[in-house]
């Protein structure tokens, strides 16, 4: 049977549309999957970003949370820095504490149960009895010109001096403090006045020298002859920027003896002078607490 040519046409014009239409259809499924790679891209990208954008902000956050914290917890002050502060606070208490706390009214101290012969200590009072004015010449408040410039080549501000008694009134002293720029200084200077070269003159009679240190407070008036003393023991220390100095004698003017004969006297005038002078230096020279920031913004 012989195919018709028309219908035969036809068969390939048919068959040419289908191919097209595959082939259309082929090409729009590539471009519709090619499509939904780059949106699946894209959306890792945005998740990414934003996951990022979070951790900046946390990290930001965490940030200015540390800094608003070290601006209000309490300022942590080095080593170094709390040695300086303390320094500073123990240096300038001789300005800032009022003379009567440095040199209380009564001031306690102990004779010694070898001094009595006995088992049990003694406890007395000095009292005192003035508060010289404070001296800036600090070569004006000690024994000699030697004395002074000791004082002097470490730096000395002033010299502060009071006067006190023992409760029977048959022993009088000065305690004297020199302010000195540093511990060190301080040190120096004490070790100066001890030197013998810088002793106080001999006595008429060729008398055992006694060291350099605080001249006694001359008073006016009614009492002040009960108060002008002859030195019969002398001695200093330092403590901190002081040179706690002291000198005590007889209340009746007696000239300088041998007082170390007198076991009591002697044991009773060294105990009244000694705990004088180490209240005064424990006023001035005690190390203070640790310093701390209160807290506050700007501490």
């Amino acid at each position: 049977m012989t195919e018709d040519p028309q219908a035969r046409r036809a068969g390939r014009r048919h068959a040419r549309r289908a191919h097209r239409g595959i082939t259309g259809i082929t090409g729009i499924t590539g471009i519709s999957g090619s499509r939904g790679s780059g949106r699946r891209g894209r959306g890792r990208g945005r998740r990414t970003a934003a996951r990022i954008t979070l951790a900046l902000g946390v990290l930001g956050f965490a940030a200015a949370a540390y800094g608003l914290a070290v601006q209000l917890l309490p300022r942590q002050f080095t080593v170094v820095q709390q040695r300086q502060i303390e320094a500073w606070q123990v240096g300038s208490r001789w300005q800032t504490i009022p003379a009567g706390q440095i040199f209380p009214a009564s001031v306690p101290y102990q004779l010694p149960a070898t001094v009595l012969e006995d088992t049990t200590p003694l406890n007395l009072d000095a009292l005192r009895v003035s508060i010289a004015p404070q001296q800036s010449d600090c070569a004006q408040s000690v024994t000699s010109a030697a004395a002074g410039a000791v004082l002097d080549h470490e730096g000395c501000e002033a010299v502060l001096r009071a006067t006190y008694v023992d409760s029977t009134r048959s022993y009088v002293m000065t305690v004297g403090v020199a302010v000195l720029p540093t511990a060190t200084a301080a040190a120096a200077a004490d070790t100066g006045l001890a030197r013998p070269l810088l002793a106080a003159a001999r006595d008429a009679d060729g008398a055992a020298r006694l060291t350099a240190g605080v001249q006694v407070v001359r008073f006016s008036g009614m009492a002040g002859k009960l108060y002008d003393y002859n030195r019969q023991i002398s001695a200093s220390f330092s403590y901190g920027p002081y040179v706690v100095m002291y000198a005590a004698g007889y209340s009746d003017s007696r000239p300088r003896v041998p007082v170390s004969q007198d076991s009591y006297a002697y044991g009773e005038m060294t105990s009244m002078a000694r705990g004088v002078a180490q209240s005064v230096a424990a006023t001035l020279g005690t190390r203070p607490a640790p310093p701390h920031c209160p807290g506050a913004p700007g501490c």
